[in-house]
């Protein structure tokens, strides 16, 4: 065991690519992340987000992880969900689209009760459109149910979604969920029916304004 734990602790000092990947002794890696990162959920959010606008995907995880391990328990679930999804971005950035399918399920299981809220909060008659199809796991389930957006179909460019949701008090309100959760859904049947070159690949808006 102190073999293996030595093991681990050099392989964490090592540095890493954008990816997270680590590198050779002695190689130039990725900056790593400041000890005392942001705590105020706003804060998070902005953060990771600037980490996923500048390619920095395993960098935003790290963030966002801290974010879901500090976290309320009624938060922890959100928190565990989004940091999947990136972590599935990780992956599929990497090319390991096994990997990202299964975490993209993980994430989107995950955000599926907070999607469900939004559904319940969503005046009816705001929105006629139906939910653009989701893909199902190989027992029948889909992965997370999300309400419908004004145009019927998934946002792919990363981009906030417009939707009739009820409006949000607090940081949840700077919170894209259902953009994030359109994207994740979209990826997700990407990478089932062909691995994407990772050149195409957008991170998601977590934020909405």
């Amino acid at each position: 065991m102190a073999g293996e734990e030595r093991t681990r602790r050099e392989v964490e000092q090592r540095p890493r690519d954008r990816l997270g990947r680590p590198l050779p002794h002695g190689s130039v890696g990725v900056p790593p992340l400041p000890e005392h990162l942001p705590d105020s959920p706003q804060a998070v959010l902005r953060t990771a987000q600037n980490l996923l606008d500048d390619g920095l995907y395993f960098q935003a995880h790290e963030v966002l992880e801290a974010a879901w391990r500090a976290a309320p328990s009624a938060e922890r679930g959100l928190w565990r969900g989004l940091t999947q999804i990136v972590v599935g971005l990780v992956h599929a950035a990497r090319g390991n689209c096994r990997g990202a399918v299964a975490l993209l399920r993980r994430g989107l299981t995950e955000l599926e009760p907070h999607l469900r809220e939004l559904c319940e909060a969503t005046p009816r008659g705001a929105d006629e459109t139906r939910p653009s199809p989701r893909p199902t796991d190989p027992g029948g389930q889909t992965p997370a149910t999300m309400p419908p957006s004004t145009t019927g179909q998934p946002s792919t460019t990363g981009q906030p979604s417009t939707t009739g949701e009820a409006p949000r008090t607090g940081w949840m309100q700077d919170l894209d969920l259902v953009g994030v959760a359109r994207w994740a859904t979209t990826q997700l049947g990407l990478l089932e029916r062909d691995c994407r070159p990772t050149a195409d690949l957008r991170p998601p808006r977590l934020l909405s304004r």
